[in-house]
Protein backbone atom coordinates (compact mmCIF):
# COMPACT_ATOMS: atom_id res chain seq x y z
CA UNK A 1 0.00 0.00 0.00
CA UNK A 2 1.62 3.49 -0.96
CA UNK A 3 1.21 6.66 1.02
CA UNK A 4 -0.54 9.47 -0.25
CA UNK A 5 1.12 12.18 -1.91
CA UNK A 6 0.22 15.72 -1.27
CA UNK A 7 1.54 19.17 -2.28
CA UNK A 8 0.93 21.31 0.57
CA UNK A 9 -1.40 24.48 0.60
CA UNK A 10 -1.71 26.35 -2.46
CA UNK A 11 0.80 29.78 -2.24
CA UNK A 12 -2.20 31.58 -4.16
CA UNK A 13 -5.57 30.63 -2.32
CA UNK A 14 -4.63 28.55 0.65
CA UNK A 15 -6.03 25.04 -0.73
CA UNK A 16 -4.78 21.64 0.06
CA UNK A 17 -2.67 20.56 -3.01
CA UNK A 18 -3.92 16.70 -3.73
CA UNK A 19 -3.26 16.99 -7.49
CA UNK A 20 0.19 15.71 -8.82
CA UNK A 21 0.56 17.15 -12.77
CA UNK A 22 4.51 16.16 -13.42
CA UNK A 23 6.99 14.38 -11.08
CA UNK A 24 10.43 15.48 -12.70
CA UNK A 25 12.56 13.62 -9.32
CA UNK A 26 15.37 15.26 -7.28
CA UNK A 27 17.46 18.60 -8.47
CA UNK A 28 19.88 21.00 -7.48
CA UNK A 29 19.35 25.01 -7.98
CA UNK A 30 19.76 25.16 -11.66
CA UNK A 31 21.16 28.49 -11.13
CA UNK A 32 24.14 27.09 -8.94
CA UNK A 33 26.97 27.24 -11.09
CA UNK A 34 30.05 25.37 -9.34
CA UNK A 35 33.55 26.37 -8.79
CA UNK A 36 36.19 23.32 -9.04
CA UNK A 37 36.25 23.20 -5.50
CA UNK A 38 32.32 22.87 -5.08
CA UNK A 39 32.10 20.28 -7.81
CA UNK A 40 34.11 18.46 -5.67
CA UNK A 41 31.98 18.52 -2.78
CA UNK A 42 28.21 17.38 -1.75
CA UNK A 43 25.48 19.10 -3.52
CA UNK A 44 21.85 19.84 -1.92
CA UNK A 45 19.20 17.94 -4.67
CA UNK A 46 15.60 19.17 -3.78
CA UNK A 47 12.38 17.43 -4.90
CA UNK A 48 11.12 18.99 -8.51
CA UNK A 49 7.38 18.21 -8.07
CA UNK A 50 4.11 19.84 -9.57
CA UNK A 51 0.58 20.05 -8.10
CA UNK A 52 -2.29 21.50 -9.01
CA UNK A 53 -5.07 23.41 -7.19
CA UNK A 54 -7.93 22.15 -7.07
CA UNK A 55 -9.90 25.88 -6.56
CA UNK A 56 -7.63 28.28 -8.05
CA UNK A 57 -6.26 25.82 -10.74
CA UNK A 58 -2.59 27.65 -10.06
CA UNK A 59 0.08 24.71 -11.12
CA UNK A 60 2.91 25.36 -8.02
CA UNK A 61 6.03 23.35 -6.70
CA UNK A 62 6.72 22.80 -3.03
CA UNK A 63 8.88 25.23 -0.36
CA UNK A 64 11.54 23.18 -0.56
CA UNK A 65 14.31 25.83 -1.59
CA UNK A 66 14.91 29.31 0.01
CA UNK A 67 14.75 32.64 -1.62
CA UNK A 68 17.83 33.39 -0.68
CA UNK A 69 19.50 30.02 -1.58
CA UNK A 70 17.90 31.38 -5.22
CA UNK A 71 18.58 34.95 -5.37
CA UNK A 72 21.23 36.22 -3.33
CA UNK A 73 24.14 35.78 -5.84
CA UNK A 74 22.37 34.72 -9.46
CA UNK A 75 23.85 33.52 -12.65
CA UNK A 76 21.36 35.10 -15.61
CA UNK A 77 22.02 38.27 -16.68
CA UNK A 78 19.30 39.09 -19.46
CA UNK A 79 21.22 41.04 -21.69
CA UNK A 80 22.88 38.01 -22.87
CA UNK A 81 19.90 37.44 -25.17
CA UNK A 82 20.21 39.79 -28.24
CA UNK A 83 16.04 38.75 -29.02
CA UNK A 84 15.20 39.52 -25.70
CA UNK A 85 16.38 42.63 -25.63
CA UNK A 86 14.89 43.49 -28.74
CA UNK A 87 11.97 42.14 -27.08
CA UNK A 88 11.33 44.99 -23.96
CA UNK A 89 13.06 47.55 -26.19
CA UNK A 90 10.12 47.23 -28.57
CA UNK A 91 7.67 47.01 -25.14
CA UNK A 92 9.41 50.46 -23.58
CA UNK A 93 8.60 52.22 -26.60
CA UNK A 94 4.99 50.87 -26.82
CA UNK A 95 4.14 51.42 -23.64
CA UNK A 96 5.45 55.35 -23.62
CA UNK A 97 3.44 55.65 -26.37
CA UNK A 98 0.25 53.06 -25.55
CA UNK A 99 0.28 54.96 -21.96
CA UNK A 100 1.28 58.57 -22.72
CA UNK A 101 4.17 58.46 -20.53
CA UNK A 102 6.92 61.47 -19.83
CA UNK A 103 9.27 63.04 -17.77
CA UNK A 104 6.31 63.13 -15.08
CA UNK A 105 5.56 59.21 -15.45
CA UNK A 106 7.31 56.61 -13.14
CA UNK A 107 8.12 53.36 -14.40
CA UNK A 108 9.20 50.79 -11.68
CA UNK A 109 10.15 47.10 -12.83
CA UNK A 110 10.21 44.45 -10.40
CA UNK A 111 13.16 41.99 -10.25
CA UNK A 112 14.50 44.53 -12.85
CA UNK A 113 18.03 42.30 -13.36
CA UNK A 114 20.67 44.16 -14.68
CA UNK A 115 18.71 47.18 -16.23
CA UNK A 116 18.29 45.41 -19.21
CA UNK A 117 14.54 46.97 -20.21
CA UNK A 118 14.57 49.97 -18.44
CA UNK A 119 17.47 51.48 -20.05
CA UNK A 120 15.03 52.18 -22.88
CA UNK A 121 12.42 54.44 -20.56
CA UNK A 122 15.71 56.43 -19.67
CA UNK A 123 16.57 56.40 -23.38
CA UNK A 124 13.29 58.31 -23.44
CA UNK A 125 13.40 60.19 -20.86
CA UNK A 126 11.39 58.79 -18.31
CA UNK A 127 12.31 58.64 -14.78
CA UNK A 128 12.40 55.14 -13.83
CA UNK A 129 13.20 52.34 -10.42
CA UNK A 130 14.22 49.10 -10.88
CA UNK A 131 13.96 46.72 -7.74
CA UNK A 132 16.15 43.43 -8.33
CA UNK A 133 17.05 41.52 -4.89
CA UNK A 134 20.68 39.86 -6.86
CA UNK A 135 23.15 42.72 -5.64
CA UNK A 136 25.32 41.54 -8.32
CA UNK A 137 23.08 42.31 -10.98
CA UNK A 138 21.48 45.05 -9.17
CA UNK A 139 25.34 46.60 -9.56
CA UNK A 140 25.64 46.15 -13.25
CA UNK A 141 22.22 47.96 -13.37
CA UNK A 142 23.40 50.66 -11.44
CA UNK A 143 26.77 51.25 -13.70
CA UNK A 144 24.06 51.93 -16.69
CA UNK A 145 22.59 54.38 -14.97
CA UNK A 146 19.50 52.83 -14.13
CA UNK A 147 18.30 53.92 -10.69
CA UNK A 148 18.37 50.22 -8.67
CA UNK A 149 17.02 48.86 -5.71
CA UNK A 150 19.02 46.26 -4.37
CA UNK A 151 16.01 44.58 -2.40
CA UNK A 152 12.71 41.96 -2.51
CA UNK A 153 10.03 43.42 -3.72
CA UNK A 154 6.78 42.66 -1.23
CA UNK A 155 4.25 44.82 0.25
CA UNK A 156 6.36 46.15 3.59
CA UNK A 157 8.57 47.72 0.46
CA UNK A 158 5.49 48.75 -1.53
CA UNK A 159 4.08 50.68 1.63
CA UNK A 160 7.75 51.97 2.50
CA UNK A 161 8.14 53.31 -0.91
CA UNK A 162 4.69 54.54 -1.26
CA UNK A 163 5.42 56.55 2.39
CA UNK A 164 7.95 58.03 0.78
CA UNK A 165 5.95 59.71 -2.07
CA UNK A 166 6.59 57.01 -5.01
CA UNK A 167 3.44 56.11 -7.20
CA UNK A 168 3.97 54.64 -9.90
CA UNK A 169 2.25 55.06 -13.46
CA UNK A 170 3.59 51.69 -14.86
CA UNK A 171 4.62 48.62 -13.24
CA UNK A 172 6.63 45.91 -15.53
CA UNK A 173 7.45 42.25 -14.57
CA UNK A 174 9.11 39.96 -17.24
CA UNK A 175 9.45 36.58 -16.02
CA UNK A 176 9.59 37.69 -12.18
CA UNK A 177 5.61 36.15 -11.55
CA UNK A 178 6.96 32.02 -11.40
CA UNK A 179 9.67 33.49 -9.06
CA UNK A 180 7.90 34.71 -6.43
CA UNK A 181 7.25 32.09 -3.31
CA UNK A 182 4.90 34.44 -1.61
CA UNK A 183 2.49 35.68 -4.15
CA UNK A 184 -0.45 37.25 -2.14
CA UNK A 185 2.45 39.68 -0.39
CA UNK A 186 3.81 40.55 -4.03
CA UNK A 187 0.64 41.02 -5.75
CA UNK A 188 -0.44 43.37 -2.81
CA UNK A 189 2.68 45.04 -3.27
CA UNK A 190 1.82 46.41 -6.57
CA UNK A 191 -1.42 47.34 -5.92
CA UNK A 192 -0.04 49.63 -3.19
CA UNK A 193 2.89 51.10 -5.59
CA UNK A 194 0.98 51.36 -8.16
CA UNK A 195 -0.64 55.04 -8.68
CA UNK A 196 -4.94 55.56 -9.32
CA UNK A 197 -4.41 55.92 -12.89
CA UNK A 198 -1.34 53.45 -12.97
CA UNK A 199 -1.22 50.32 -14.86
CA UNK A 200 0.67 46.77 -14.12
CA UNK A 201 2.18 44.43 -16.97
CA UNK A 202 3.47 41.40 -15.88
CA UNK A 203 4.65 38.81 -18.46
CA UNK A 204 4.81 34.82 -17.82
CA UNK A 205 4.92 31.85 -19.23
CA UNK A 206 1.17 30.56 -20.31
CA UNK A 207 0.45 27.27 -18.88
CA UNK A 208 -1.30 26.34 -22.27
CA UNK A 209 1.73 26.93 -23.85
CA UNK A 210 3.59 24.73 -20.96
CA UNK A 211 1.77 21.96 -21.60
CA UNK A 212 0.60 22.03 -25.31
CA UNK A 213 4.55 22.33 -26.50
CA UNK A 214 5.38 19.85 -23.79
CA UNK A 215 7.98 22.17 -22.53
CA UNK A 216 8.66 20.68 -18.66
CA UNK A 217 12.24 22.15 -18.36
CA UNK A 218 11.02 25.27 -17.89
CA UNK A 219 9.81 23.80 -14.62
CA UNK A 220 12.64 24.12 -12.05
CA UNK A 221 12.89 25.31 -8.60
CA UNK A 222 13.22 29.24 -8.93
CA UNK A 223 10.48 29.03 -10.85
CA UNK A 224 7.48 28.36 -7.88
CA UNK A 225 4.86 28.58 -10.23
CA UNK A 226 3.22 28.25 -13.51
CA UNK A 227 0.13 30.27 -14.63
CA UNK A 228 -3.03 30.35 -16.66
CA UNK A 229 -5.07 33.47 -17.00
CA UNK A 230 -7.89 31.85 -15.38
CA UNK A 231 -5.30 31.51 -11.78
CA UNK A 232 -3.81 34.68 -12.75
CA UNK A 233 -7.17 36.84 -12.56
CA UNK A 234 -8.14 34.80 -9.26
CA UNK A 235 -5.17 35.95 -7.49
CA UNK A 236 -4.82 39.80 -9.19
CA UNK A 237 -8.60 40.40 -7.97
CA UNK A 238 -8.12 39.33 -4.53
CA UNK A 239 -6.10 42.00 -4.08
CA UNK A 240 -8.72 44.69 -5.92
CA UNK A 241 -7.24 44.54 -9.74
CA UNK A 242 -8.57 43.97 -12.34
CA UNK A 243 -6.75 42.33 -15.73
CA UNK A 244 -8.30 44.46 -18.74
CA UNK A 245 -5.88 43.37 -21.37
CA UNK A 246 -3.99 40.52 -22.58
CA UNK A 247 -1.33 39.64 -25.21
CA UNK A 248 -0.02 36.69 -26.65
CA UNK A 249 3.61 36.23 -27.02
CA UNK A 250 5.67 34.38 -28.53
CA UNK A 251 8.60 34.80 -25.90
CA UNK A 252 10.18 31.87 -23.80
CA UNK A 253 7.50 29.07 -25.64
CA UNK A 254 4.45 31.17 -25.48
CA UNK A 255 3.98 33.91 -22.76
CA UNK A 256 1.14 36.41 -21.84
CA UNK A 257 1.62 40.12 -21.26
CA UNK A 258 -1.49 40.57 -18.75
CA UNK A 259 -2.35 44.32 -17.84
CA UNK A 260 -3.98 45.44 -14.62
CA UNK A 261 -5.53 48.09 -13.27
CA UNK A 262 -7.15 49.05 -10.02
CA UNK A 263 -10.75 47.68 -10.08
CA UNK A 264 -12.32 51.12 -9.69
CA UNK A 265 -10.50 52.38 -12.83
CA UNK A 266 -13.12 51.83 -15.00
CA UNK A 267 -11.31 53.89 -17.83
CA UNK A 268 -9.98 51.11 -19.20
CA UNK A 269 -12.61 48.42 -20.07
CA UNK A 270 -11.85 44.86 -20.24
CA UNK A 271 -11.00 43.55 -23.76
CA UNK A 272 -12.58 41.09 -25.95
CA UNK A 273 -9.13 39.25 -25.80
CA UNK A 274 -9.61 38.57 -21.87
CA UNK A 275 -12.92 37.36 -22.65
CA UNK A 276 -12.35 35.30 -25.35
CA UNK A 277 -8.94 33.30 -23.75
CA UNK A 278 -10.62 32.71 -20.65
CA UNK A 279 -13.05 30.70 -22.50
CA UNK A 280 -10.15 29.18 -24.57
CA UNK A 281 -8.64 27.95 -21.53
CA UNK A 282 -12.14 26.70 -20.09
CA UNK A 283 -12.73 24.73 -23.13
CA UNK A 284 -9.41 23.43 -23.28
CA UNK A 285 -9.37 21.82 -19.53
CA UNK A 286 -7.39 24.13 -18.16
CA UNK A 287 -10.15 25.54 -15.61
CA UNK A 288 -11.07 21.77 -14.53
CA UNK A 289 -7.80 20.72 -15.07
CA UNK A 290 -8.51 17.89 -17.47
CA UNK A 291 -6.09 19.66 -19.28
CA UNK A 292 -2.82 18.25 -16.96
CA UNK A 293 -3.66 14.63 -17.15
CA UNK A 294 -1.69 13.37 -19.98
CA UNK A 295 1.35 15.75 -19.72
CA UNK A 296 3.20 13.05 -17.16
CA UNK A 297 3.56 10.67 -20.18
CA UNK A 298 4.53 13.17 -22.71
CA UNK A 299 7.08 14.73 -20.31
CA UNK A 300 8.76 10.80 -19.99
CA UNK A 301 8.53 10.39 -24.09
CA UNK A 302 10.34 13.65 -24.57
CA UNK A 303 13.27 11.94 -21.98
CA UNK A 304 13.44 9.03 -23.97
CA UNK A 305 13.61 10.24 -27.25
CA UNK A 306 16.12 12.73 -26.51
CA UNK A 307 18.50 9.59 -24.61
CA UNK A 308 17.97 7.41 -27.55
CA UNK A 309 19.16 10.06 -29.80
CA UNK A 310 22.48 10.60 -27.94
CA UNK A 311 23.13 6.78 -27.41
CA UNK A 312 22.77 6.44 -30.87
CA UNK A 313 24.83 9.84 -31.59
CA UNK A 314 27.85 8.44 -29.36
CA UNK A 315 28.02 4.19 -30.52
CA UNK A 316 28.26 5.87 -33.73
CA UNK A 317 31.69 7.82 -32.43
CA UNK A 318 29.78 11.49 -32.75
CA UNK A 319 30.92 14.62 -30.45
CA UNK A 320 27.92 16.65 -28.74
CA UNK A 321 28.38 19.96 -26.97
CA UNK A 322 25.22 21.77 -25.23
CA UNK A 323 24.86 25.37 -26.08
CA UNK A 324 23.24 27.86 -23.54
CA UNK A 325 23.74 26.70 -19.92
CA UNK A 326 20.32 28.21 -19.37
CA UNK A 327 18.15 27.32 -16.12
CA UNK A 328 15.90 24.92 -18.44
CA UNK A 329 18.85 23.53 -20.17
CA UNK A 330 19.88 22.15 -16.51
CA UNK A 331 16.61 20.87 -15.71
CA UNK A 332 16.86 18.80 -19.13
CA UNK A 333 20.55 17.66 -17.86
CA UNK A 334 19.60 16.61 -14.74
CA UNK A 335 16.05 14.97 -15.30
CA UNK A 336 17.56 12.64 -18.35
CA UNK A 337 20.86 12.17 -16.62
CA UNK A 338 22.94 13.59 -19.05
CA UNK A 339 26.57 14.29 -18.17
CA UNK A 340 30.09 14.04 -19.75
CA UNK A 341 28.55 10.38 -21.02
CA UNK A 342 26.64 12.70 -23.21
CA UNK A 343 28.68 16.25 -23.57
CA UNK A 344 31.71 17.17 -23.95
CA UNK A 345 31.11 20.40 -22.43
CA UNK A 346 28.26 23.30 -22.83
CA UNK A 347 29.49 26.75 -23.80
CA UNK A 348 27.61 30.10 -22.81
CA UNK A 349 28.11 33.67 -23.75
CA UNK A 350 27.90 34.66 -19.82
CA UNK A 351 31.40 35.30 -18.32
CA UNK A 352 29.53 34.28 -14.81
CA UNK A 353 28.83 30.89 -16.13
CA UNK A 354 32.14 30.14 -17.53
CA UNK A 355 34.73 28.24 -15.99
CA UNK A 356 32.09 26.59 -13.74
CA UNK A 357 30.28 23.53 -13.48
CA UNK A 358 26.66 22.53 -14.66
CA UNK A 359 24.77 21.86 -10.87
CA UNK A 360 23.96 18.53 -11.20
CA UNK A 361 25.75 16.84 -14.54
CA UNK A 362 28.76 19.01 -13.32
CA UNK A 363 29.51 19.23 -16.89
CA UNK A 364 32.10 21.94 -17.55
CA UNK A 365 30.72 25.06 -19.03
CA UNK A 366 33.42 26.94 -21.61
CA UNK A 367 33.14 29.87 -23.68
CA UNK A 368 31.60 30.22 -27.01
CA UNK A 369 35.22 30.03 -29.09
CA UNK A 370 35.35 26.87 -27.56
CA UNK A 371 32.97 25.22 -29.77
CA UNK A 372 34.61 26.38 -33.37
CA UNK A 373 37.82 24.87 -31.80
CA UNK A 374 35.89 21.64 -30.49
CA UNK A 375 34.10 21.31 -34.14
CA UNK A 376 31.43 18.71 -32.73
CA UNK A 377 29.16 16.98 -35.02
CA UNK A 378 25.83 18.13 -32.72
CA UNK A 379 25.23 20.99 -31.06
CA UNK A 380 22.20 20.42 -28.67
CA UNK A 381 20.71 24.05 -28.00
CA UNK A 382 19.50 23.61 -24.52
CA UNK A 383 17.38 27.35 -24.82
CA UNK A 384 15.59 26.06 -27.66
CA UNK A 385 13.37 28.89 -27.61
CA UNK A 386 16.16 30.90 -28.73
CA UNK A 387 16.74 28.17 -31.42
CA UNK A 388 16.74 30.68 -34.51
CA UNK A 389 19.14 33.11 -32.52
CA UNK A 390 21.39 30.56 -31.89
CA UNK A 391 21.32 28.73 -35.03
CA UNK A 392 21.53 31.78 -36.99
CA UNK A 393 24.60 33.00 -34.89
CA UNK A 394 26.04 29.51 -35.40
CA UNK A 395 25.74 28.65 -39.01
CA UNK A 396 29.11 28.42 -39.32
CA UNK A 397 28.96 24.84 -37.76
CA UNK A 398 27.66 23.84 -41.07
CA UNK A 399 31.53 24.24 -42.55
CA UNK A 400 32.41 20.76 -41.16
CA UNK A 401 28.90 19.21 -41.01
CA UNK A 402 27.92 19.87 -38.07
CA UNK A 403 24.09 19.76 -37.16
CA UNK A 404 21.97 21.30 -34.44
CA UNK A 405 19.66 19.44 -31.87
CA UNK A 406 16.80 20.93 -30.39
CA UNK A 407 14.64 18.93 -27.31
CA UNK A 408 12.01 20.27 -27.37
CA UNK A 409 9.19 19.13 -27.74
CA UNK A 410 10.80 16.41 -29.38
CA UNK A 411 14.18 15.90 -30.23
CA UNK A 412 14.88 17.15 -33.65
CA UNK A 413 18.19 17.35 -35.87
CA UNK A 414 18.57 20.00 -38.72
Amino acid sequence: MHAVRTGGLCRSCGAALTELVVDLGMHPPCQRFLTTDEAEAMEPFYPLVTWACSNCCLVQIGDQVAPDDIFEEYAYFSSYSDSWVEHVRRYAYDMNKRFDLGPDSLVVEVASNDGYMLQWFVEQGVPVLGIEPARNIAEVAQAKGVNTLAEFFDKQLAEKLRADGVQADLIAGKNVLAQIPELNGFVAGLTTLLADHGVVTIEFPHLQRLIEGNQFDTIYHEHYSYFSLWSTEQLFARHGLTIFDVDELPTHGGSLRIYARHAANDALPVTDRVVALREREKALGYVDRSAHARFSEQVKETKRALLAFLIDAKRRGKTVVGYGAAGKGMTMLNYCGIGNDFLDFVVDRNPYKVGRYCPGSHVAVLPVEALWEARPDYVLILPWNLRDEISGQLEGIREWGGQFVVPIPTTEVW
